[in-house]
């Protein structure tokens, strides 16, 4: 019987900031350390891609779907205690929606105090996507805009408020300059609080995360003064669809890898060229059998990203998976996803058996617990 305290992570940023590649890197490590890993996804519906992105590399995966850790509390713990009595991990990585903020108030410090023989509770670190901190922390000192809304802005910040640890992403798509300038950026916010460069593609700088994370002493639990009706209005802004579609070829192959990524970039241009949408995220997982593909867009002025090639051809069928966060109404977001599938399946000859979808906008955050100052 395992006695030791399960090590539970959350690693929190905003949408699109490459939270589940950087989770998926530190489950390799864990695990190539001896350690057993569990990882909790988190979505305000069904059907995530990061889930069966993480699946298909082998990690045992909970998911808690309908709403946000912060107002799934309980959900959260019973998916953390669904890891068997002769599987129980040593660590938990968890990742919640990345609109959510306030996590340390609705979130660390309830499963400290309720859970605390149980749980471990590691600091918790914020990944900073680059164009974001570019665009959204220049807002105020240079006047500029960045594309989202003073609400939307908001979340972001309170994300940046209440970490005990900052992450620039994607360090290996930036130069020195940049990310100096970005970390003068992130301590005009939080002046005391470590900034770690870390690239989760390449590893660079995963390993200074894990010792951040193996570091009890850094956890401070930095609460935040919040207006909910900001905060609320923030997620509101943003259209949420999670489209799934069967397809299959008659008589030829599947190039998953090319499926994806021009899936992704059809849904990209079909909600630009609407005039109406700021993508925060948009990603494709292309499944045939038991090999996977994924791609991403995280902004109206990125390319194609590959977040998990295939690297091969499949026959027969593949279910499509797409999930998109963009700020534009979710009714006219989801008729973008279904024509950008019916455009990218016709242009290929492929056969579309199947397609189900589901659009919301996110509804006002109401924790089931929130530790108060």
């Amino acid at each position: 019987m395992k006695s030791e305290k399960i090590k539970f992570v959350l690693v929190g940023g905003f949408l699109g900031a490459g939270k589940t590649t950087l989770v998926g890197e530190l489950a390799k490590r864990y695990s190539a350390q001896g350690k057993r890993v569990g990882i909790i996804t988190n979505d305000q519906t069904e059907d995530l891609v990061d889930t069966q992105n993480l699946r298909s590399q082998g990690f045992e995966v909970g998911e808690v779907s309908g709403a946000c850790f912060c107002c799934s509390f309980d959900d959260l713990v019973a998916t953390a205690e669904e890891f068997t009595a002769d599987q129980i991990p040593d660590v938990v990585l968890a990742e919640p929606v990345g609109s959510c903020t306030d996590l340390v108030a609705t979130v660390i410090l309830p499963l400290q105090q309720l859970l605390g023989e149980k749980f471990e509770l590691a600091p918790f670190g914020v990944l900073l996507k680059p164009s974001h901190g570019k665009r959204i922390l220049a807002v105020a000192s240079e006047g500029k805009k960045s594309g989202f809304s003073p609400q939307a802005e908001y979340i972001f910040r309170k994300q940046l408020e209440e970490a005990d640890y900052l992450m620039i992403g994607r360090l290996d798509q930036l130069n020195d300059d940049e990310v100096a300038e970005l970390r003068e950026r992130l301590q005009a916010i939080s002046e005391d609080v470590p900034v770690i460069p870390v690239s989760p593609k390449s590893g660079e700088g995963v390993e200074a995360v894990m010792a951040r994370i193996d570091h009890p002493s850094t956890s401070s639990r930095r609460l935040l003064d919040i207006d909910y009706d900001t905060y609320a209005d923030g997620e509101a802004e943003l259209g949420w669809v999670n489209l799934t579609a069967s397809i299959t070829a008659a008589e030829k192959l599947i190039d998953l890898d090319a499926l994806a990524q021009n899936l992704v970039g059809k849904c990209a241009e079909v909600v630009i060229e609407t005039g109406e949408g700021q993508i925060a995220h948009l990603k494709v997982s292309a499944l045939g059998g038991d090999t996977q593909s994924v791609a991403n867009v995280v902004s109206n002025d990125s390319g194609v990203d590959v977040g998990l090639a295939a690297g091969r051809e499949v026959a027969g069928s593949v279910q499509l998976i797409v999930n998109a966060r963009v700020a534009m109404d979710p009714d006219n977001l989801e008729i973008a996803c279904r024509d950008a599938v019916a455009f990218v399946c016709t242009e290929h000859g492929f056969e579309v058996k199947s397609v189900t979808a589901h659009s919301l906008r996110p509804g006002r955050p109401t924790p089931t617990h929130r530790v108060m100052r």
